[in-house]
């Protein structure tokens, strides 16, 4: 038993289930007819060999469908039903037409019941394709009522070639010759199509594996890095601080620039266990009532040394008290920095970036507005994802691990908001982070 005949199985049996009505009608009908133009006897007999037959294949695609686990030996169950109700069904079906074909007398084409077997045929060819055997089972069935419709006719008449008895013995096999290429078709298209889904669900499954070791590999990487990097780090303070002795003049540039680039890895291994946090869904918000003015203020504060060494000036038209929002104060304040960060970085030396905040409705929307390179159309989707740089080239001018603006988007999607933007190449860029407003805290 493979994957694709379980999938063989739980198919036939949700198309079976799902025409049991259509069947059940179509049948129906067909018993009425037969029962007002030649005998309601012989009507009322196939009535309830046909209701038997279908009772019996709607509980064995409801077994089936139900089942949460498929072993060999139930699958093997499953195909003896499947035979079983196969032949039940298309002998009942084959009777009847042959019943009524004998009530019709011999001659006349019998176009009623030749048409009902001809249909059941094509019915079997379109929906029941999944399992060949299964398939031949129920065509050889009709096939034998068929010609034995026409062929009786031919025996007991024995009438000359000319006489249209032979006419509709060939029309017969003609028609048989249809059915067989159909349900060739039927078959061919639906193991091409099988085969597509098992190649779609190995390459899923080969997906899900290359993001469980993406995710696993950031995770011990990031906890590996993080305790030599805090020593580190704690080292290099320290020895900046003076609290260890003034260093040499000569080394205190080197220094400095050690520390710097300490606290941008540092950050760099914080932003990867996010990552890992935000993927494995162990993100948790403290939430609480914030006033998003005020952090705007403070985050432009946080970010004027980096702004000043760029040579750019952040204007804020924000008034501290007026916006509230609900959140985490530490993760907000997370996505502005980001923002602000990205405006003076991406800005030519001398430009401005401008942080304003207002209401829509019931809410706030901040803006972090910038008049640098600007996001190049078409990369609307990218610009969110983990690690995407505008200018990839090595020897890129602007530095980054492409993380903030992923992480943002995370940040503030956790929060119920939504971030956006709207650039111009060579013009600026404004993105706009939208939360649901909340009551002033008293």
């Amino acid at each position: 038993m493979t994957w694709a005949d379980r999938h063989r199985l739980r198919d036939y049996a949700q198309i079976g289930q799902k025409l049991f009505i259509q069947r059940f009608l179509i049948y129906s009908a067909a018993i009425v007819l037969t029962g007002f133009y030649y005998d309601w006897g012989v009507a009322a007999f196939y009535f309830g060999a046909v209701g038997l037959c279908e009772l019996f294949d709607f509980t064995v695609f409801r077994r089936i469908l139900n089942r949460k686990t498929l072993t060999p030996r139930m699958f093997h169950r499953d195909m003896v039903r499947i035979y079983v109700g196969t032949f039940c069904s298309a002998l009942t079906i084959s009777m009847f037409c042959v019943s009524i074909a004998r009530l019709q007398g011999l001659g006349g084409g019998h176009f009623f019941p030749l048409f009902m077997l001809v249909s059941a045929s094509i019915f079997a060819a379109m929906n029941n394709h999944h399992f060949l055997p299964v398939l031949a089972f129920r065509l050889i069935i009709y096939v034998a009522a068929i010609l034995y419709i026409p062929i009786r006719d031919v025996v007991i008449v024995n009438p000359p070639l000319s006489s249209e008895m032979w006419m509709s013995l060939f029309t017969v096999l003609f028609v048989l010759g249809f059915i067989v290429e159909l349900a060739r078709n039927f078959l061919t298209s639906y193991s091409e199509q099988l085969a597509s889904r098992v190649e779609l669900e190995n390459e899923h499954k080969r997906a899900l594996m290359a993001v469980d070791a993406k995710t696993r590999f950031l995770a011990t990487v990031s906890h590996e890095l993080r305790t030599p990097l805090t020593s580190i780090k704690g080292a290099l303070d320290m020895i900046n601080s003076g609290v260890v002795g003034e260093a040499p003049a000569r080394m205190q540039r080197l220094l400095e620039m050690a520390g710097r680039n300490s606290d941008r890895l540092g950050d760099l291994v914080g932003d990867l266990l996010f990552l890992q946090s935000s993927d494995s869904g162990h993100l948790v918000l403290n939430t609480e009532r914030l006033d998003l003015g005020r952090l705007a203020h403070e985050a432009v504060e946080q970010t004027l040394p980096f702004a000043q060494r760029a040579g750019v000036t952040i204007h804020v038209d924000a008034t501290p008290k007026a916006y509230w929002i609900d959140g985490d104060k530490k993760r907000i304040e997370q996505v502005l920095l980001n923002l602000l960060s990205n405006a003076a970085k991406f800005s030519n030396a001398g430009g401005d970036v401008r942080v304003s905040i207002d209401t829509h409705e019931d809410q706030v929307r901040l803006h972090v507005k910038d008049d640098g390179i600007g996001i190049p159309k078409g990369t609307e989707v990218q610009v969110f994802e983990e690690f995407f740089q505008i200018d990839s080239q090595d020897d890129r001018r602007f530095e980054g691990s492409g993380l903030g603006l992923s992480i943002s988007k995370r940040i503030v999607e956790a929060h119920g908001g939504q971030i956006t933007y709207e650039s111009e190449l060579g013009v600026g860029t404004t993105f706009s982070v939208t939360f649901a407003a909340a009551d002033p805290l008293v």
